[in-house]
């Protein structure tokens, strides 16, 4: 089945059409804005805040300030917006996610909106997916828009709030969706210590650097929200809420040994015989079997008064993680700590944590110290957070078949922007094979195959235990190579940057989020271009796009392929242990044979996506009610959070 990167999906034609002439008329006036001085540039700025400010609609004041923009980005970094761009800045104005490939420069779009929305004054923000995109981006267009008399503000984990005030009081902040949704839940949690009195309590858990006092909010109000990965953000980290937590008392002894205990006896509890596991829906549960195994199960003393609901709920939790959690893949041990991998970015996700007692499986199972349990004081939806906002736009390389969702949820129109040059990406056939080592063979051999000719070769793994693996591989053949992942963070931009010179060969665990474009050599786009090899299909279609996106930027020439095999474990949570057990039928035939079953794994990965969306609108729709709920009983809908249940 052909790989479409880019669905032809379409605004309405009279948009579109009416976009076009905004272009032109923008065009129209590089020529005069090119002939005056820097002073004149600002004074021309000047006078469109003022008009902003004296009430005109910014629809009225689009072509002038976009070829503002335009000009002070030619002047101060040496870049100047392609007309495809600018239709991506007039969308992006327009309540749209813009779609637009990777090395399309959705940096430099941005600086357009941003700029446009920052003349009412109110604040204009950017949330991208993590600080390295945030810290880079702003440093990046902070002379493009300083020239126009603009002021930039960073908020990133580490700002303490004097600073963040400081922030968001710019005209122009960028930040992470993270953060912009944990200063929503602090202002209001301070906001509510103001209202009704208290003992500093609050102050206390938000400025716990002694450094970081404050009592006023960060922020000042929510006008326009532009966000970068949009469909990593607004879809696939919508399935988690936002959450403040409270400091609680010392955790009881009879607790810790509780999940110490859980994690010891876990592993004599057989599947089928004492639980149930459903691969789809991935919900775990003991039987009536089960129940009696823990009940006979001989246990310490220190657990005699804990009720035995609360046992089985923590050997289930202890069963679960068992089974679905792989560390180097799901999670990093770091100084005695366990650090989330972000399953979409590859990247290291500090300072979360599983809930319902996930996390502290994994403490005991990897015998580290297990970290206090918190209640929540205060939580957010990131639906909730975005819909704050008076104006929400996005921009992606991704969010094709996203369209429909992120219309009904946050009223946006997905709009493909068309490439500033015609895409010469080939795409290869994709390799089927039995088994998976086989399958990493085959990528060997491609690989070393590739790299005889001198191109450079991009290869994206599911997780760092297997980008680990195929590492391993190519130093037995010898083959130099770089590896990027959580465990090589700091090098990340040296890395990618270097990805496209002649004879790289590049392991990366996902590219989602990566920020730093792969730049090809002009000796190397001469032999043919980037090559990237995708070991196993995602279970989000958008984080493949990611990876192939990386070759044929600009018109450049490259390729891709997809291998597969029949024990990739999209097939097992996508279709069932049924289907797959009659697929281990046809393992020992010839990949020759099995490239008709490469639909297989798309329509298993379509599987997933549906029920990940099946996810997000339960969530969203038990956070809806919860709100009511707390609503008509005169209660915060982000604060009380135990209150409704």
């Amino acid at each position: 089945m052909p790989f479409t990167l880019i669905p032809s999906l379409k605004t309405t034609s009279g948009s579109m059409s009416r976009w076009r002439r905004l272009v032109k008329k923008i065009d129209s006036l590089s020529p005069e804005l090119e002939s005056i001085d820097d002073d004149r540039l600002r004074k021309k700025s000047l006078g469109l805040k003022y008009d902003a400010l004296s009430g005109m609609p910014l629809d009225d004041l689009l072509v002038d300030a976009y070829a503002l923009v335009r000009e002070a980005a030619r002047r101060s970094i040496g870049m100047k917006h392609y007309e495809v761009q600018l239709l991506g800045g007039i969308a992006m104005h327009n309540r749209s996610i813009a779609v637009m490939q990777t090395g399309e420069g959705k940096t430099l779009t941005a600086s357009l909106p941003l700029y446009l929305h920052a003349l009412t004054r109110e604040g204009s923000h950017l949330a991208t997916a993590n600080d390295y995109l945030a810290y880079r981006d702003a440093k990046i267009m902070e002379p493009v828009f300083n020239l126009l008399g603009m002021s930039v503000g960073i908020v990133q984990s580490d700002t303490l709030r004097p600073q963040r005030q400081k922030s968001y009081a710019a005209d122009i902040t960028y930040s992470t969706s993270k953060e912009v949704g944990f200063d929503f839940l602090r202002d209001r949690l301070l906001q509510r210590q103001q209202e009704i009195g208290g003992d500093g309590f609050v102050s206390a858990m938000i400025n716990a650097d002694k450094r970081d006092q404050t009592d006023e909010p960060v922020q000042r109000g929510h006008n326009f929200m532009l966000v970068d990965e949009a469909d990593s953000i607004l879809i696939d980290e919508a399935r988690t809420p936002l959450i403040v937590s409270s400091i609680p008392d010392e955790l009881a002894q009879a607790k810790l040994t509780l999940y110490r205990w859980c994690a010891d006896v876990c592993e004599k509890f057989v599947l089928n015989e004492h639980y149930t596991l459903k691969p789809k829906s991935k919900q775990l549960d003991l039987n009536a079997a089960g129940r009696r195994f823990v009940r006979k199960l001989p246990k310490p003393v220190m657990l005699d008064k804990t009720p035995i609901l609360e046992i089985y709920e923590q050997i289930e939790q202890a069963i679960y993680v068992n089974e679905n959690y792989v560390r180097d893949r799901h999670y990093i041990i770091r100084e005695g700590e366990i650090v989330i991998v972000d399953e979409f970015t590859g990247r290291l996700s500090e300072g979360r944590k599983w809930k319902s007692g996930i996390h502290q499986a994994i403490e005991a199972r990897e015998n580290v110290e297990i970290s206090i349990e918190t209640s929540e004081s205060a939580r957010i939806t990131i639906q909730d957070l975005f819909l704050k906002y008076t104006r929400l736009a996005g921009m992606t390389g991704t969010a094709g078949n996203s369209g429909k969702e992120l219309r009904k949820i946050y009223d946006t129109t997905v709009v493909v922007i068309p490439t500033n040059k015609p895409s010469r990406r080939e795409q290869l056939p994709d390799l089927v094979f039995g088994t998976e080592h086989q399958k990493w063979e085959a990528i060997v051999e491609e690989i070393d195959s590739v790299c005889q000719t001198g191109r450079p070769v991009l290869i994206g793994t599911r997780s760092i235990d297997k980008s680990q693996r195929l590492s391993d591989l190519l130093n037995e053949r010898n083959i130099d190579h770089d590896v990027l992942n959580a465990h090589q963070l700091a090098r990340e931009a040296e890395i990618v940057a270097a990805a496209g010179g002649l004879n790289r060969v590049t392991v990366a665990t996902n590219m989602a989020g990566r920020g730093t474009d792969i730049k090809v050599s002009d000796e190397a786009l001469q032999l043919g271009g980037l090559h990237v090899i995708c070991t196993e299909l995602h279970e989000s279609k958008r984080i493949d796009r990611q990876l192939i996106g990386r070759c044929g930027r600009q018109g450049d020439v490259g390729s891709f392929r997809q291998f597969l095999s029949l024990e990739d474990d999209i097939l097992k949570v996508g279709l069932g242990e049924d289907k797959v057990k009659q697929l281990a039928a046809y393992k020992s035939l010839p990949s020759s044979k099995l490239g008709r079953y490469a639909e297989t794994f798309r329509r298993a990965q379509r599987k997933i996506e549906r029920n990940h969306f099946e996810v997000r609108k339960m969530l969203l729709h038990r956070e809806k009610l919860r709100s009511e709920l707390q609503l008509e009983m005169g209660q915060d809908p982000y604060l009380d959070v135990a209150g409704a249940g």
